[in-house]
């Protein structure tokens, strides 16, 4: 077989894989169910380049147990395991405790609630066209809405502020 006839089985070979990857993420979004997702902006450590956010999410806790420590004269409050799996409940995506969980977890409690924070699961990229992100005052929040595959970390699809309960979607253009 001539080398040009190998190379081009290589590139056929090639563009398959990567189809076949783009038409399963396709099926999913079509198949899968989606949510919407507090989340917050936080500063990425990835060698890639590009315009993207590094966003961690924010869920409901549940499971985890707390334990107190003492640091120095200061009391703290930290909750166990460390880790957790993500649970798709009713229109809600959940953290649930578990030892050997595919997540790594912070736990905290806010308005007598467990709220878990996932780091680094999730970029979303960003048109080179398009300015980055900013919200205006402390009472926007910033949230995803997302795929939830039946394994993985959640697959943002767009992104969306909050204010005064309010959730608005932001434009993609």
């Amino acid at each position: 077989m001539k080398s040009l006839y190998k190379g081009l089985l290589i590139a056929l070979l090639h563009v398959v894989i990567v189809s076949s990857l783009g038409a399963k993420f396709l099926y999913d979004r079509v198949h899968r169910p989606r949510v919407w997702i507090r989340s917050a902006l936080y500063d990425p450590n990835l060698p890639i380049r590009g315009k993207y956010l590094s966003l961690s999410i924010e869920v409901p806790a549940e499971g985890f147990t707390k334990q107190d420590q003492i640091y120095g004269t200061y009391p703290n409050e930290y909750f166990t395991p460390n880790r957790c799996n993500l649970v798709l409940r009713g229109e809600q995506l959940l953290a649930v405790a578990n030892d050997r969980g595919d997540f790594w977890v912070n736990v905290q409690r806010r308005d007598n609630s467990l709220v878990a924070i996932i780091n680094g699961q999730t970029a979303y990229f960003l048109p080179e066209h398009k300015s980055g992100l900013v919200l205006h005052d402390r009472s926007e929040e910033l949230w995803i809405e997302a795929t939830i595959p039946r394994k993985g970390p959640p697959r943002p699809i767009r992104l969306g502020i909050k204010k005064a309960g309010v959730l608005t979607p932001l434009s993609t253009d």
